[in-house]
C-alpha cells in the first residue's frame, strides 16, 4: 500500500497538507475522515492515529500525526523544491519560527472566529454573545497585525522572496474567518496582495478545490441531537473564550485524555 492521507478539508491543517501534496504531484490515496460525523473515533482510524485527529499519514507500516510533521515528512521524502522548506539554516529557521507561532496565535483566533460566527450557530444552534465575538475578532485583528509586522514585512512571502510551507499554513488558516464573512483582507492591502501571490503560486484551481467544502460550510445542516451534545462539549472553549462562560473543563469527543478542543 502506498501513501495514504487521512483528511477532512473543513480542517485547516488538512487543507495545507492536501494542497502541498497536490501541488508537488505527490501520489497519495485520500482517506476522508468526516469530523462532524465523529469518524475520527472509529476503531479503524484510531489504529492510524490514537490522537483521534486529522490530518494523519500512513506510509506502509509507518504512521504520522500532526500537520507540520506531515508537511516536513513529505517535503523531505519527496525532495520537493527547496523554497518550501529551505536547506539554508537561517531561511529554514524563519519557516520554523512562523510554524511555532502559528499554533498559539493565528490558529487559535481563526478557529474561534469560525465557531463563534458560523459553526456554533449553524451546527449547534448556539448564539454567541456579541461581546464574546467582539473579543475574538479583536484578537484576530491583533494577530493579523503581527502577521504583517513580524513576518510579512515588505517581503513577497512570509519568510522571504519565495513561497514556503509557512505561507501555505497561514493562508489556509485565514480562510476560516473568510468563510464566515469576516473581511480579513479588506483593510489590509499588504495582506491582500500577499494572498493573491500565494493563490497564484499554488494555482487558483487547486486553491478553490481545497476550499470548496469550507466555503459552503454555511449551508451545512444542523447536527442531530446526540452529535450536537458531543460537539458542544468538545468546542465549548472555542465558543465561549473571553466571556467567562466556561463552567467546566472541555473534552474532545470521546477522548477524555485530551484537552485539545480544536475539532476543525
Amino acid at each position: 500500500m502506498g501513501l495514504e492521507l487521512y483528511l477532512d478539508l473543513l480542517s485547516q491543517p488538512c487543507r495545507a497538507v492536501y494542497i502541498f501534496a497536490k501541488k508537488n504531484a505527490i501520489p497519495f490515496e485520500l482517506r476522508t475522515v468526516e469530523l462532524l460525523k465523529g469518524q475520527q473515533h472509529s476503531d479503524a482510524f484510531v489504529q492510524v492515529n490514537p490522537l483521534r485527529k486529522v490530518p494523519a499519514l500512513k506510509d506502509g507500516d509507518f504512521t504520522l500525526a500532526e500537520s507540520v510533521a506531515i508537511l516536513l515528512y513529505l517535503s523531505r521524502k519527496y525532495k520537493t523544491p527547496d523554497h518550501w522548506y529551505p536547506q539554508d539554516l537561517q531561511a529554514r529557521a524563519r519557516v520554523d519560527e512562523y510554524l511555532a507561532w502559528q499554533h498559539t496565535a493565528l490558529r487559535s483566533s481563526c478557529s474561534r472566529a469560525m465557531w463563534q460566527k458560523l459553526l456554533g450557530p449553524v451546527l449547534l444552534g448556539v448564539q454567541v454573545p456579541p461581546e464574546t465575538l467582539a473579543s475574538t475578532l479583536a484578537e484576530l485583528d491583533r494577530n493579523l497585525q503581527l502577521l504583517e509586522d513580524k513576518f510579512l514585512k515588505d517581503q513577497a512571502f512570509l519568510t522571504g522572496p519565495h513561497i514556503s510551507v509557512a505561507d501555505l499554513v497561514a493562508i489556509t488558516e485565514l480562510m476560516h474567518p473568510v468563510s464566515t464573512g469576516c473581511q480579513v483582507f479588506k483593510s489590509r492591502p499588504k495582506l491582500a496582495v500577499w494572498r493573491q501571490r500565494v493563490e497564484a503560486a499554488v494555482g487558483e484551481d487547486l486553491f478553490q478545490e481545497a476550499h470548496a467544502a469550507l466555503m459552503k460550510a454555511k449551508d451545512l445542516p444542523p447536527l442531530d441531537l446526540a452529535m450536537r451534545e458531543k460537539l458542544k462539549a468538545a468546542v465549548q472553549v472555542l465558543l465561549h473564550w473571553g466571556a467567562g462562560l466556561v463552567q467546566e473543563p472541555p473534552c474532545r469527543m470521546g477522548s477524555p485524555r485530551s484537552s485539545d478542543t480544536r475539532v476543525i
